[in-house]
């Protein structure tokens, strides 16, 4: 293996162990109130002014209510942005309407931290839709899944109690206090590397050096000319200049990667230039998709009084991520069989030399696109810096598991803490069973209520992938969109319907989703994998929160050495396992073997 991504991965994961700590304790300051007086006086008095009552805390239902009616009105602004896009200003390529269809599943999308892209994003796109839209929903969906994590945790460290928090407290005091400091920071030295940042028009560039390409030959109607076989006569063309697509892009890059958003300016994402100009900028855009997942895990710990908890919670998390990005780097570096290179006895040949390159930066390589592979996909961000169709079969499903185990490796920024933590239940669950015990976490009493709304939070996402896949795999319209036949078409329609239900945006970008069936179904299994596992988090909250401590006995199973670590991560995967293999089955692994069998 490349002794580049052993490098890179200490780097990596020691820079999250020195900056999650410290942001774990200060989140927890913030869910907890401890703010500066002046501060909460200015807060109180803007909540009121806009109609909401900051000193009054919710009950779990109230807290959902208010959260499904504020994703909602989300949903309707950027609709309405996208459709009155030719009229509004702040557009300088003069682009017109979108779709109803591409419209209603962007929508959905962005408001549920999905960020699946169905358009080219400097192709479709002005700036006003881009910022006021999209970038605006790239903080509020993160603070919306943040904020579920703190009412859950609250959930665990209360005793007695009937509330689990005010959303619109939550949700204020997660954007002004965390993403936008945190997100400014980040857009300033992206744009120090070369991302822009402005609301210029494109720019037009001359060539240092014309390019010159074939184009067919038109006649005086438009109409391509053709020879006597019927072919097109094609005619020698020179490209002397260039349009460079400009825009706001560094402050949409940062909240994109930070909040563990996905969905790029440019359709390209994290692969074009503009937002991912060279070696650092990569390495600090996956830091920064997997620092607030990580730390809200020294959150979970501090509030519950136990920071063994916390560290249980991401050992489990991180184990699993630097596994799958040991797969992933591995299947890339092996290259196509089919690929073969002659020895010089000529009777025998090797695999492709230097490993799969196809679809990937020459500025980044394998290394580091497998790393930035499999923290996107771990966590629920969508941002890529490659093609993933172009990955071999096996690099292209480690990605798609890990979407599968449910985002909690270490998933998006809440969603991965809630994830695991109903991981969590299911374990301890599972594990008093074994030794004849009522389950008890954190000192909390595990009974029938939360044992159903752990069940209805795991097992939506693979309901809604696999009843999508099979809606896709068997109809006229689901077929027309595949860009290719066989375990690989098959693939591309399982990996779109595990992007869309688990929330995390990448796509095999072989698949055509840019139409009204894809559209439609998509966004339902996103906004559905979103809310209906936030209900059962934050149902959960409310039931813990009036339970009474227990205190800890001889016959109580720890939840915080290395045999919980194991069982978490058995868990996730015995889960994955039982629900997806047979769909991956007809998938990646036909595929890898089909390929490796003909070799």
């Amino acid at each position: 293996m490349d002794p580049a991504f052993w490098i890179l991965l200490l780097v990596l994961f020691s820079a999250l162990a020195l900056a999650a700590r410290p942001l774990g304790g200060y989140m927890a300051a913030l869910a907890e109130g401890r703010l500066p007086a002046a501060l909460v006086r200015v807060e109180t008095r803007v909540l009121r002014l806009a109609g909401a009552a900051p000193e009054r805390e919710m009950g779990w239902r109230e807290y959902a209510t208010a959260l499904l009616v504020f994703n909602l009105l989300g949903v309707l602004a950027v609709y309405a942005l996208q459709r009155l896009q030719g009229v509004l200003p702040l557009n300088p390529q003069r682009f017109g309407a979108i779709s109803p269809d591409s419209a209603f599943n962007s929508a959905v999308s962005f408001v549920t931290n999905t960020n699946w892209q169905g358009y080219a994003g400097e192709g479709a796109m002005g700036n006003l839709v881009q910022m006021l839209g999209f970038t605006v929903q790239n903080f509020l969906s993160a603070a919306t899944g943040i904020a579920v994590a703190f009412a859950l945790i609250r959930g665990f460290a209360r005793r007695n109690a009937s509330t689990v928090g005010n959303f619109w407290v939550d949700i204020t005091r997660i954007t002004t206090y965390v993403l936008l400091p945190i997100a400014f920071v980040i857009a300033l030295i992206l744009g120090s590397q070369g991302v822009p940042q402005t609301l210029q028009p494109d720019r037009s560039v001359t060539l240092r050096s014309p390019v010159t390409f074939q184009v067919p030959k038109l006649d005086a109607r438009g109409h391509a000319v053709t020879d006597a076989a019927g072919k097109p006569v094609m005619v020698a063309s020179q490209a002397l200049q260039q349009t460079l697509p400009l825009g706001p892009v560094a402050s949409q890059e940062a909240i994109k990667e930070l909040g563990t958003n996905g969905g790029g300016f440019f359709n390209a994402n994290s692969a074009h230039p503009y937002e991912n100009p060279n070696a650092w900028t990569n390495l600090l855009e996956i830091f920064s998709l997997l620092l607030i997942s990580a730390a809200l895990c020294h959150t979970f710990g501090r509030m519950v009084g136990d920071r063994r908890q916390g560290w249980a919670l991401l050992s489990a998390m991180a184990i699993m991520l630097a596994v799958a990005m040991g797969f992933e780097v591995h299947f890339e570096q092996q290259g196509n069989p089919q690929f073969t290179a002659l020895r010089v006895n000529q009777s025998a040949s090797s695999s492709q030399a230097g490993g799969n390159m196809e679809g990937k930066e020459t500025r980044f390589g394998i290394a580091s696109t497998a790393i930035f592979t499999a923290a996107s996909t771990g966590t629920s961000t969508g941002a890529v810096n490659s093609m993933l169709d172009s990955n071999t079969p096996l690099g292209g499903m480690v990605p798609m598991v890990l979407m599968q185990l449910g985002e909690v490796a270490p998933g998006g920024v809440g969603t991965g803490l809630y994830g695991m933590l109903l991981v969590a239940l299911m374990a301890v669950f599972v594990g008093g069973l074994m030794i004849g015990r009522t389950p008890e976490y954190v000192g909390k009493k595990i009974e029938s209520f939360e044992m159903k709304m752990v069940s209805l939070g795991l097992l939506v996402s693979p309901l809604l992938v696999l009843l999508g896949t099979a809606i896709a795999s068997v109809s006229s319209a689901g077929l027309a969109g595949l860009g290719n036949s066989g375990a690989h078409g098959f693939s591309e329609i399982l990996y779109a319907f595990t992007s869309a239900s688990n929330n995390n945006g990448s796509a095999f970008a072989g698949l055509n989703a840019n139409t009204p069936f894809y559209n439609l179904q998509l966004a339902i299994a996103m906004w559905f994998g979103r809310f209906v596992t936030i209900i059962a988090a934050l149902a959960i909250a409310g039931s813990m929160a009036a339970k009474k401590r227990l205190a800890e006995s001889s016959g109580t199973m720890p939840t915080h050495g290395a045999l919980f670590v194991g069982l978490l991560i058995g868990t996730v995967v015995l889960v994955a396992a039982l629900t997806f293999l047979p769909a991956l089955a007809l998938g990646p692994i036909a595929e890898h073997l089909t390929l490796w069998g003909a070799h």
